[in-house]
């Protein structure tokens, strides 16, 4: 039986991204990052991540439920990324962790000599950042659940998830192979441990006091 050429054609087409995309959705074979990138490039989609092997297509985004939070965090990792040489701020960057898992974090930090990612020849992050910052709906967002999995397992060693409808943000530490939540001190602060003087006064950056922030960063930088 001769098969036209346009039979052909169909079969070499690469097949959509679409949420919840595994290999094979009846087997629930995992997606690799090869083949995710391999359709992400081919779509018109802005934002779209790849979780234990599944795909995840992001929602139009609310300004009070993310987009305002997401400046708050810009700004805050912005004053310190200006004033501390040899880190890099990443705003909304593919991160490449493992086969399984292409995150694309509102923000991560990272350090650029010696650190545990390196950026690849066509531009990417490649490895785990040392801290990454996640704006979350609430305590059942997958962002506090999978994806906290997985930056643990991948030596991310902070990690920072904005709770926006709780009103909370929880900052976690990777020690001895566990997050350890990281609490405010006497004065309200939560203080890195992986990038000196970066402070943040928590009950600020929640109630959108920008100018406290920047004082307590300030500060912060200014004990290094």
């Amino acid at each position: 039986m001769k098969i036209s050429w346009k039979n052909q054609a169909l079969k070499t087409i690469t097949p959509t991204l679409e949420n919840g995309d595994t290999a094979n959705a009846t087997l629930r074979e995992r997606l690799t990052r090869i083949e995710f990138e391999n359709r992400y490039s081919k779509s018109n989609i802005k934002k779209a991540e790849l979780i234990e092997g599944i795909v995840y297509i992001a929602s139009p985004l609310r300004r009070r439920k993310h987009g305002n939070p997401h400046a708050r965090i810009m700004t805050w990792l912005g004053i310190y990324w200006s004033a501390t040489p040899g880190i890099e701020l990443g705003d909304n960057s593919t991160v490449r962790l493992d086969g399984d898992n292409e995150p694309q974090p509102d923000a991560l930090l990272r350090i650029e000599n010696d650190g545990q990612s390196i950026i690849s020849e066509d531009g990417y992050v490649e490895g785990a950042p040392e801290l990454i910052v996640e704006i979350a709906a609430s305590s059942v967002s997958f962002d506090v659940h999978d994806k906290l999995k997985v930056y643990r397992r991948n030596q991310v060693q902070e990690y920072l998830v904005w709770r926006v409808e709780d009103g909370e943000i929880d900052w976690f530490r990777l020690n001895s192979g566990e997050y350890i939540q990281l609490q405010p001190n006497s004065e309200g602060r939560i203080c890195s441990e992986i990038f000196p003087g970066l402070w943040l006064d928590k009950a600020a950056l929640l109630t959108g006091d920008l100018m406290k922030v920047i004082e307590v960063v300030q500060l912060g930088l200014a004990t290094v």
